[in-house]
């Protein structure tokens, strides 16, 4: 079999990636160096370095999924994207900083403890104008925005009790403790959220 018929794949990166990449497309056309947190299959990221060739898009996951992102970059032969990095976030995080931290369906999907380890780990990651985009699902004032995302959130708890959609209030409390501050909070298809924040000096 060719390599591209055992890539791990997603449907969803499938759906979600021409939405997010409009927004990229304005809030990533001043930055050089991205770090995408939790790269899954590999899928978002062949597809964004591949249509913004002026940002080296650096992917990063767990060890375990690790050779299927390799199997995208690898087959995607991208001089803007090199292979991945090891990156569990409450570990060691790479010691280069980026002007951009972009990561997709991770939060719910997380701990809440990781997600503060996350958010208490940005700041040695990003430059001082550094901006994060966040894609996904969110609650607002303690509430689902679609039936489809409770019934998500659901599924989400009888998998891992850990996980679930987050509250946006407690995300952006968060980032503001790190300095950074709401720059676009975008609706999206499917009842998801693109979040976007900068260095509050910056903004």
């Amino acid at each position: 079999m060719r390599m591209s018929d055992t890539k791990p794949r997603s449907e969803a990166c499938e759906r979600n990636r021409e939405p997010i990449l409009a927004v990229l497309r304005r809030h990533f056309a001043d930055r050089h160096r991205v770090l995408e947190i939790g790269s899954g299959t590999g899928q978002h990221a062949a597809h964004f370095a591949a249509a913004l060739p002026h940002l080296n898009w650096q992917t990063s996951d767990l060890e375990a999924n690790l050779p299927g992102i390799r199997q995208w970059t690898g087959e995607a032969a991208l001089a803007n994207l090199p292979p991945p990095l090891p990156l569990d976030v409450a570990g060691r995080w790479p010691e280069a900083r980026f002007d951009a931290v972009f990561t997709a369906n991770t939060l719910h999907i997380m701990s809440w403890e990781n997600v503060c380890a996350l958010f208490a780990a940005l700041p040695s990651a990003l430059t001082a104008d550094g901006l994060l985009a966040v894609y996904g699902p969110f609650n607002y004032n303690g509430t689902f925005t679609s039936p489809s995302n409770e019934a998500f959130d659901a599924w989400l708890k009888r998998r891992s009790p850990e996980s679930g959609i987050r509250d946006f209030a407690a995300v952006d409390a968060l980032a503001r403790s790190i300095g950074l501050a709401l720059l676009e909070d975008c609706p999206m298809p499917a009842n998801n959220r693109m979040l976007l924040w900068r260095a509050a000096r910056a903004a």
